[in-house]
């Protein structure tokens, strides 16, 4: 590894970065770059060398992109003006700094539009699309992303646009809409494999079906199509992404609970992460490290990892992943005995997520920091947390559903539109087939009057039928989405239902604590009933049963066919099927049974066992046949 210093001609700015393989590329670069007089031609050797610093030592690749507009702008050359505020951009994206980001990008719009330059129009089309769905406005994103699809189409470079169709696929996937995501990726797939050459751009696909697949359980095919990524990366030198891809494939290993191979591929994504100076990388390889030596009960390392992933932290801009990481290692410390160290860092955790308004981080924070306050014998603190863990909790379930619900409409209108256009082409194919009957009529004049008749109706008949079955597909497309919405907007019901009984329990409980509050011995000695109380509320009987009668309403009786046709199955496992029905995952359905994901996992497992199942059906895909 060898580091050097640079000099760029405007004003001496120092460049800093790693040459690895690429040392004689660039001196040759740089060599060029000192001897040339064309700014034109300096630009784009400067946005040659960009293209080596920008994921390697993106702070470099900054101050070349700076050199770049400021030597366009001494001899007023547009296009080099437009190329470095569109590279700003990717820059301020690639180090996560979404917002400001976006500005540059919407000023490569403007600047396009005032000098008619489109080089960059389609790509900063797609970026702005990527941090509209970063911001939940799917709607928004996926218009930019067709119209950014549409110009790369239209200019024949198919790589960018089967990357834009897989863009597609991934805003569908964060709208929850994982076929109608699958489908996006295999359309870049089958676009990308008509290109000659091997591009970082079909592994992207092939990462985000990876990923679909882990999210769905598919564990399998996760860690396939994870392995076929990282092929193409290796093939493409794409050292960021392997790392990331490693990762990945950790976290699928964790969640099967082989942990084992979980720390081996975290271990060589740090590997890389090292070699090639990336940061990010490091401090996820540290973090996920530190998650499986606490899953695993090894607390002392677990603390070491969590620690060396928050010094890398300190440099960076990340407040979540600081807030998480202190959370789980004074969860950590609690664990392993040391309740004072644990409050100390799970303080600093809550003040850092209340500072920013983290609200996940500083539920989770509050509940660790509840149980610490408990041990402590710090009754009254120990209840503040809980109840205030408990209200971010509900607030944020409700902003979930509210954000779903808010998705299917955007979807409904999505494919409604997808519809008529399928539909208005169809219209006009009869049309020209009603041309072509205008056409004949002429020649069949000559042919005789009768046969004219004859023929001219039978296509006219057609006609009407073809525009009558068109009418009607089109009304029954529009009242199955509305069946869809209505199901859903069902579904919500039961599960604000359920929200709704469990805010009137907490109410009663905070009342009853007030009413206990003046008698000291009293409240120690009705503390660990209430708090036993608040877990065991989290997945009450009686809770289940109200949830139970709804979710029959939306899912045709589902535990009645469960009953049918497996006598001996308990209400746990129809419970637990329900939940799986309903597509939430191992960690969500542990976290609202209050369990262990481990525990879930057997369960599944035996669950499967009784269905008689076998190895390679899968069984949320079963029960949503029911």
């Amino acid at each position: 590894m060898r580091t050097i210093t640079f000099f760029l001609f405007m004003g001496c700015i120092p460049i800093l970065g790693i040459y690895g393989q690429n040392k004689e590329k660039i001196d040759s670069l740089l060599m060029r770059y000192s001897q040339e007089s064309s700014v034109r031609e300096k630009v784009y050797l400067l946005d040659d060398l960009n293209d080596y610093y920008i994921y390697s030592a993106p702070d470099s690749a900054k101050k070349i992109i700076e050199e770049m507009i400021a030597i366009s702008k001494a001899d007023n050359y547009k296009h080099g003006i437009l190329r470095g505020e569109f590279l700003l951009g990717h820059y301020y994206s690639t180090i996560g700094l979404q917002d400001t980001a976006a500005v540059y990008f919407r000023k490569t719009l403007e600047r396009t539009k005032r000098d008619n330059d489109d080089t960059f129009l389609a790509t900063a089309l797609k970026n702005l699309s990527i941090y509209e769905s970063h911001l939940g406005n799917y709607p928004e994103a996926i218009r930019l992303m067709d119209s950014s699809a549409a110009i790369q189409y239209g200019w024949e470079d198919f790589m960018r646009y089967g990357s834009g169709q897989s863009a597609i696929g991934r805003i569908y996937y964060e709208m929850g809409n994982y076929p109608k995501a699958m489908e996006m990726y295999q359309a870049a797939l089958k676009t990308l494999d008509t290109i000659a050459i091997t591009s970082y751009h079909k592994a992207d696909v092939l990462g985000n079906i990876g990923g679909l697949h882990n999210t769905l359980g598919n564990y399998d095919e996760a860690l396939r199509y994870y392995a076929m990524a990282m092929t193409v990366y290796e093939q493409t030198d794409d050292h960021l992404y392997q790392a990331n891809t490693l990762i990945d494939m950790g976290n699928v290993y964790l969640a099967k609970g082989q942990y084992d191979q979980a720390l081996a591929h975290y271990q060589s994504a740090l590997d890389l992460g090292r070699e090639y100076d990336f940061p990010t990388v490091r401090e996820l390889a540290f973090a996920n490290m530190g998650h499986v030596h606490k899953a695993t009960g090894r607390y002392t390392t677990a603390i070491a990892y969590l620690r060396d992933a928050l010094d890398i932290e300190e440099t960076e801009t990340s407040s979540i992943n600081r807030a998480q990481y202190l959370a789980e290692m004074g969860h950590a410390q609690l664990l392993a005995k040391a309740p004072r160290e644990a409050l100390a860092i799970l303080d600093k955790a809550v003040a850092l997520a209340d500072s920013v308004t983290i609200n996940n981080e500083l539920q989770t924070a509050l509940a660790y920091r509840a149980l610490v306050h408990q041990d402590l014998g710090s009754l009254e603190e120990a209840i503040s947390d809980l109840k205030r863990s408990q209200v971010i909790k509900d607030s944020l379930f409700s902003l979930q559903k509210t954000k779903h619900i808010n998705e299917l409409h955007t979807l409904y209108e999505t494919e409604k539109k997808e519809a008529e256009i399928a539909l208005q082409k169809e219209e006009i194919n009869t049309l020209n087939e009603r041309a072509k009957v205008d056409t004949l009529t002429k020649s069949l004049y000559a042919g005789g009057f009768f046969t004219f008749v004859a023929v001219s109706g039978l296509l006219f008949f057609g006609f009407r039928q073809r525009i009558k079955k068109n009418r009607m597909a089109r009304e029954k497309q529009e009242a199955i989405y509305k069946q869809e919405i209505e199901h859903k907007k069902k579904e919500l019901a039961s599960q604000t239902l359920h929200l709704v009984q469990k805010n009137t329990f907490i109410q009663e409980l905070m009342e009853n604590l007030e009413s206990i509050k003046n008698s000291p011995e009293k409240f120690k000695m009705e503390f660990r009933r209430i708090v036993m109380l608040l877990k065991k509320e989290n997945a009450s009987d009686k809770d289940w049963e109200v949830f139970k009668t709804y979710f029959a309403e939306v899912h045709n009786d589902f535990d009645q066919k469960l009953k049918t046709l497996y006598a001996d199955i308990s209400e746990k496992e129809i419970r637990l099927a329900a939940f799986l029905r309903m597509n939430l995952t191992t960690k969500e359905i542990a976290a609202t049974l209050n369990v262990l994901p481990d525990s879930i996992l057997k369960s599944k497992y035996r669950l499967k066992k009784k269905l008689n199942l076998d190895k390679d059906t899968d069984l949320t895909s079963f029960l949503n046949g029911l």
